[in-house]
């Protein structure tokens, strides 16, 4: 039987050759078939994975740059949002200092209207006094001076009808009553 081996020495002419190193036409197309495919992988592959990052590249950027944006916008927001509390509780503190002041004013006035109104109450009061007071007076001269005429009628037993003598008597009656009225409320 025949080898395989010593079949391929014969078919080669008979070389030495080492099977471990290929053939120099092998190299050279092996060579061709590798530039051919690293050439459609260069050409076509490759800008396709680049274009692929590149999109990723500037999705993941823009990405960062939206979230950067929505933060730099979230913090002005939160700025702003607290220089309108800051604002609101100021002009809170200025109604309510104001609120306190006009509810000092109108206790004040209050208490003004109020005064004013006693006072012309007891102004009143003292007029309607002193109008009674010489009304009453005014009766009890009539009354006193004719009760006394009577009684000094009765008493002396003689009749006072001149009307000097009577208006005399009555006139020095009451005058002596105002002396001792006088008197009496010092």
């Amino acid at each position: 039987m025949i080898n395989s081996t010593e079949l391929y020495l014969a078919a080669e002419g008979g070389e030495d050759q080492n099977p471990l190193l290929p053939q120099w036409y092998d190299i050279i197309w092996s060579l061709v078939a590798f530039a051919v495919v690293l050439f459609v992988f260069w050409k076509f592959v490759v800008p396709m994975y680049q274009k692929m990052l590149d999109e990723r590249r500037a999705t993941i950027e823009g990405g960062i740059e939206r979230a950067e944006a929505a933060q730099a916008e979230a913090n002005a927001a939160l700025v702003a949002y607290r220089e309108q509390l800051a604002g609101a509780r100021d002009e809170a503190a200025s109604i309510r200092d104001e609120a306190r002041a006009q509810g000092t004013q109108i206790i004040t006035d209050m208490k003004a209207q109020a005064t004013a109104e006693s006072d012309r109450i007891i102004a009143n009061g003292a007029a309607q006094l002193q109008a009674q007071r010489q009304q009453v007076v005014a009766e009890l001269r009539s009354d006193v001076g004719r009760l006394s005429v009577d009684l000094a009628e009765k008493l002396v037993a003689g009749e006072l009808s001149d009307g000097a003598k009577q208006a005399g008597t009555v006139d020095k009656f009451l005058a002596e009553l105002d002396d001792v009225a006088g008197n009496a409320a010092k």
